[in-house]
């Protein structure tokens, strides 16, 4: 286990285990954890043997949404402490602020990250659970675009995401109203993408069996789908190609091809 008061991380067998650690807050996001977030993400993107992340939170919800502390001390033209509504306030070498980047970091990893949803996920909580592949979402669980309440636009990287996951006019009248969305109905709009009595339990399961998979493949169809979205059909086409020439007669495609012939769990070698 490594993290801090905020994120905890724990890997197993490939698959990184990462929890918002603030229950009695509902995981609410400070400054703090907004860095342990990007801190979180950016540390795992460095690790060459990871093949899966599930996201959680602790007690009982996956994120509330910005810390109000945070709200309370906006002031005119300033940004939030952690950059919420920064302009300038830019990362090093990004196109993110801090509280960008704690989502998007997660999109960014290499290997596929399922946020597991339960109890509420709100404003900012839900753009962070926005930023994983998939969403796994309990049939209980209330997901909101609620900045509307504070008189304020999703800032976390939801304008991006949203419209692409549910559609513009559906992303416009979740960010109109901030109505509060259930387990069934999140999964009908495209804001989840299963629901589970046990979200984490379901994803750690999913994230095992990705983990067990060719991680050469796993990535390559990861990277292959994600740029889809803003490719050309040519260039898409010929990316396709391009993955497969590099993957064919790979060593993970080879052991992948003999595991199945053997009838026998694959064994990737470690990467170098």
């Amino acid at each position: 286990m490594r993290g801090d008061e905020r994120v905890t991380v724990a890997i197993d067998a490939g698959v990184a285990d990462v929890r918002l650690c603030r229950p009695e807050k509902l995981n609410a996001l400070d400054e703090a954890s907004l860095r342990a977030l990007a801190d979180a993400a950016e540390a795992l993107a460095a690790d060459r043997e990871l093949r899966a992340v599930v996201l959680s939170g602790e007690g009982r919800a996956f994120c509330a949404g910005l810390d109000l502390a945070l709200l309370r001390s906006a002031r005119p033209g300033a940004a939030l402490p952690g950059g919420a509504g920064g302009i300038e306030a830019r990362l090093p070498g990004r196109i993110t602020n801090l509280a960008q980047q704690a989502v998007q970091g997660w999109s960014d990893l290499a290997v596929p990250c399922i946020a597991a949803i339960h109890g509420v996920a709100l404003g900012g909580g839900l753009q962070l659970a926005l930023g994983a592949d998939l969403r796994i979402v309990a049939p209980d669980a209330e997901l909101s675009v609620l900045e509307i309440r504070w008189g304020l636009v999703p800032d976390m990287t939801g304008t991006w995401v949203l419209p692409r996951l549910v559609g513009l006019d559906v992303a416009k009248e979740l960010t109109w109203t901030g109505r509060m969305v259930a387990g069934a109905e999140a999964v009908e709009l495209g804001l989840a993408t299963r629901v589970a009595d046990d979200p984490r339990a379901e994803a750690l399961a999913l994230a095992a069996q990705i983990a067990a998979s060719s991680p050469s493949a796993v990535r390559s169809a990861k990277a292959l789908l994600d740029r889809s979205l803003g490719s050309e059909r040519s260039g898409q086409y010929l990316a396709e190609s391009a993955a497969m020439a590099e993957l064919i007669g790979g060593a993970d495609q080879l052991e992948a091809v003999r595991a199945f012939s053997e009838g026998r769990p694959a064994l990737f070698a470690p990467r170098g």
